[in-house]
C-alpha cells in the first residue's frame, strides 16, 4: 500500500506552521513567521488568508512537495461540535470566514488547507478544533443562571492520547472510561467516558493553577479585586490567564526552573510546585467522580509531565484511583495528521460540520 502524503497546517497569530508527512513519519517541519508589521496591514484575521496561502504555496515548491493525498488544518473557533475529524465544506468556510465564535489566527486553518487541497484534487481536513463540546447537560450548570459552564479545552492533543492509549490497549476509543490531564502552560483535566469529554474544568477560568494561569479562585475576593480601582478588565484577565500560577508566585512559567529551585533548597518554590500538584489531583479526583469511580485508568500527557518530580507528587495523592499511564508531550502536528490518516485509512468516518 502507497504511503499517504498529508501536509498539516497550523496558523498561529505570526507564523504557519507547517508540517509534511509520508503516514505518520514526519518529511519536513517548517514555521513560516510572519512579521508583526505584515499581519498587521489586515484589519481582520481573514483578510490574512492569501498572504499565508501564497507563502505556503512558495515553501512547497521550494520543498519540491508535488504530492498531496490531503491536507489538514488546524480547526477555528467554530460553533460547538462533537469531537472528530471534518470534511472542510462551503458551510465550515463561512463560520470560519465569519469567525462564528470569534477572531482567531487558527480560523485560517480550514481555509488555507482547502485552498491547497483543491490545487491536488485532495480532501481538506480539521481535526478536534478548540470549539469540541461533548459535554452532558448537568455539567453546564454554573450554580448562576446568568453563567454557563463551557467546553473549552485542550482537544487536539487529548484526543490523540485517548487514540494512542486505545491502541496501546488494544480497544476502541469508544471503549475508553479514563480521566486524561493535559498539563502544559494551562490545564485541562477531562472524564472520558466511553471515549466522550463529557466535562472539564476549562483552563483559562477553573480548576488547578497552572505554569501561567490561575486557576478558580475565591468568588468573593476576586470580585473585591475587580471593583477595587486598581485593574481594568484587559488587565486583571492578563493576570489571571498569563500572570497566574508559577509565573504570579515564583516568577517562572518554566518548571524545570522551579524544580531547580526546590532542589536548591528553595522552601517556597516546593511549597508552591506541592500546591500545583495537590490541586491537579483534586481535580483528577473530582473528574474521578464524574465517572462514578468506574476509572480504567489515569492518563497524564502535555509537556508538564516529563517531569518525574511532578508526575510523582500527583501519584502521591490520586493512585489509589487507578494505575497511571504518562504520554508526557503534546504535538500538534502529528495529532493533525492522525486525525486526517484515520479517514484515509478508512478507520474512522470524516464527520459534517
Amino acid at each position: 500500500m502507497n504511503e499517504m502524503k498529508v501536509l498539516a497546517i497550523n496558523p498561529g497569530s505570526t507564523s504557519t506552521k507547517l508540517a509534511y508527512f509520508s503516514d505518520k513519519k514526519l518529511i519536513k517541519g517548517y514555521s513560516l513567521d510572519h512579521s508583526v508589521s505584515e499581519v498587521s496591514k489586515y484589519e481582520k484575521i481573514v483578510n490574512q488568508l492569501d498572504f499565508r496561502y501564497q507563502a505556503i504555496l512558495k515553501w512547497l515548491e521550494s520543498e519540491g512537495i508535488n504530492k498531496l493525498d490531503c491536507v489538514v488544518g488546524r480547526g477555528g473557533l467554530l460553533k460547538p461540535m462533537p469531537s472528530g475529524t471534518y470534511t472542510v465544506t462551503e458551510d465550515l468556510k463561512k463560520d470560519l470566514e465569519i469567525g462564528v465564535q470569534g477572531e482567531h489566527a487558527s480560523n485560517l486553518g480550514g481555509l488555507i488547507a482547502d485552498k491547497i487541497a483543491k490545487n491536488h484534487n485532495a480532501p481538506a481536513y480539521i481535526v478536534d478544533p478548540v470549539a469540541v463540546d461533548e459535554f452532558e447537560d448537568i455539567a453546564r450548570i454554573s450554580g448562576m443562571p446568568e453563567i454557563e459552564r463551557r467546553s473549552l479545552l485542550h482537544a487536539l492533543n487529548i484526543k490523540a492520547v485517548a487514540h494512542r492509549v486505545a491502541k496501546d490497549l488494544n480497544k476502541k476509543v469508544d471503549d475508553l472510561n479514563m480521566v486524561i490531564a493535559h498539563l502544559g502552560g494551562g490545564i485541562s483535566i477531562v472524564p472520558l467516558s466511553n471515549g466522550r469529554m463529557i466535562d472539564v474544568n476549562n483552563a483559562n477560568e477553573f480548576g488547578p493553577f497552572s505554569p501561567e494561569r490561575a486557576g478558580g479562585l475565591p468568588v468573593g475576593d476576586l470580585v473585591r479585586l475587580a471593583f477595587s480601582g486598581k485593574y481594568d478588565l484587559s488587565t486583571l484577565k492578563k493576570k489571571i490567564t498569563s500572570e497566574g500560577g508559577l509565573v504570579g508566585y515564583l516568577k517562572t512559567n518554566d518548571a524545570r526552573d522551579v524544580e531547580k529551585m526546590i532542589l536548591e533548597g528553595d522552601k517556597k518554590a516546593e511549597l508552591i510546585y506541592r500546591a500545583m500538584a495537590y490541586q491537579i489531583s483534586k481535580e483528577i479526583s473530582a473528574m474521578a467522580t464524574v465517572l462514578k469511580g468506574n476509572v480504567e485508568n489515569i492518563v497524564l500527557t502535555g509537556g508538564l509531565s516529563y517531569s518525574d518530580m511532578l508526575v510523582d507528587m500527583i501519584k502521591e495523592h490520586t493512585e489509589f484511583i487507578a494505575p497511571f499511564l504518562v504520554y508526557p508531550g503534546e504535538d500538534e502536528m502529528i495529532a493533525l495528521c492522525e486525525g486526517a490518516l484515520r479517514v484515509l485509512t478508512e478507520e474512522e468516518e470524516a464527520k459534517i460540520y
